[in-house]
């Protein structure tokens, strides 16, 4: 045997310049002039807007002297027509690199904006064709949340009102060029949006150690992830402004985003995507209110990978040696400690309208990497159990 027997040859990008620490927002002006633009297009939300982050922002950009624009009409689950605005605004303004800021539908419909500047005649709804499309505008993502982990990639999931599904639209081009991770700009972050953005890279951990396209790199920074997380979580959600508590909790969400990016995600966004799709229900409380039966039903393929995430959860070793039981009892109770599951008849989603949302799973590209596929009766049955 050799040192390489069993590892594929891999290749792998780092995906962004990180700038972590509190206070490090302050250095966004010279971040702005390391994409080669004087001048800022600025995606946010109303909220973020009321509760004056984006001022504390845009006085940056004015004491360097940098011109800048706002669009911060990006809701929480944005749309196509969502995204759509924003480039008219954005290509009314003209040449800029744009900074996102806000929680991942921010960061999300800003690659999407950033995309269509580059691609004058294109709309959201062509996201399907634009993987190889003309180059977008650069961009710089300041994470509000410590959750998606969007700042780690080039894609982002909105959805397609008209067909009722969630599309992926994005572009190398658009992957952001640095991540400005301050975890000062989660302090206010209220209690249930702290638990369901937390679960969300809680997942991303779980799922990316049990994914098909797993990897040597996409692991350690997954087992990294799931440890922090799993740690900070509770802690956060009891006592949001802990700065330590929340700085761990934004770099764990950060490299489960890593994570992801490497390995690709499984059938609890699959499920989440569907049921936000029909329901409207946010992204982290989507996945929260089917993770441990999704855990259940994937373990027998899934077994060393629930095996890690326990140990990374830092569980004591299961008298029975069941690890895989282990770590979906961790789970449940993490997600217990930040009340986070509710029953799908909780957040909209009638009897009548799970056949729908199972098809909608199997069908999404994030299912087909997960370790055990599942057919449309299988998730039927999933639903049915959350019910």
């Amino acid at each position: 045997m050799t040192f390489t027997d069993g590892l594929a040859p891999l290749s792998i990008e780092p995906t962004c310049r990180i700038e972590f620490g509190p206070g490090r927002v302050d250095r966004l002006p010279g971040l702005v002039a390391s994409t080669g633009h004087t001048r800022a297009f600025v995606v946010t939300d109303r909220g973020l807007r009321a509760a004056g982050v984006v001022e504390r922002v845009l006085k940056l950009l004015d004491a360097d002297g940098i011109e800048y624009a706002v669009y911060d009409e990006v809701a929480p689950n944005p749309s196509t027509g969502n995204v759509d605005a924003g480039a008219a605004r954005a290509r009314a303004f003209g040449p800029s690199a744009v900074v996102a800021l806000g929680g991942g539908s921010v960061l999300d419909a800003a690659k999407g904006i950033a995309l269509l500047v580059g691609n004058p005649d294109a709309v959201a709804a062509d996201a399907d064709s634009l993987w190889e499309a003309a180059d977008g505008l650069p961009l710089v993502a300041i994470p509000t949340t410590a959750g998606t982990g969007a700042e780690t990639n080039g894609f982002g999931v909105i959805e397609d009102t008209a067909a009722c599904r969630k599309v992926y639209i994005g572009h190398p081009s658009v992957k952001p060029r640095v991540a400005l991770l301050d975890p000062e700009l989660t302090v206010g972050l209220p209690a249930p949006a702290t638990a369901a953005t937390g679960i969300d890279a809680l997942v991303h951990g779980i799922e990316s150690l049990a994914s098909r396209g797993a990897n040597p790199v996409s692991v350690a920074y997954a087992t990294q992830a799931v440890t922090m997380v799993s740690g900070a979580l509770p802690a956060a959600y009891r006592d949001g402004s802990d700065l330590d508590v929340r700085a761990a909790l934004m770099m764990g969400a950060h490299l489960a985003g890593q994570a992801l990016t490497l390995s690709g995600l499984g059938l609890v966004h699959g499920i989440g995507h569907a049921l936000t799709a029909h329901t409207g229900t946010p992204h982290g409380v989507a996945l929260a209110a089917v993770l441990e039966e999704v855990m259940e039903f994937s373990a027998p393929a899934a077994r060393d990978a629930y095996e890690q995430a326990a140990r990374a959860m830092r569980l004591a070793p299961p008298a029975d040696g069941d690890w895989a039981r282990a770590a979906v009892e961790g789970v449940r109770e993490i997600s217990g400690a930040v009340d986070v599951k509710r029953p799908l008849r909780d957040l909209g989603a009638d009897r009548a309208m799970l056949r729908s949302i199972a098809a909608g799973a199997v069908a999404d590209a994030v299912t087909k990497n997960a370790p055990r596929l599942p057919s449309e009766s299988d998730v039927l049955e999933i639903l049915r159990r959350t019910h």
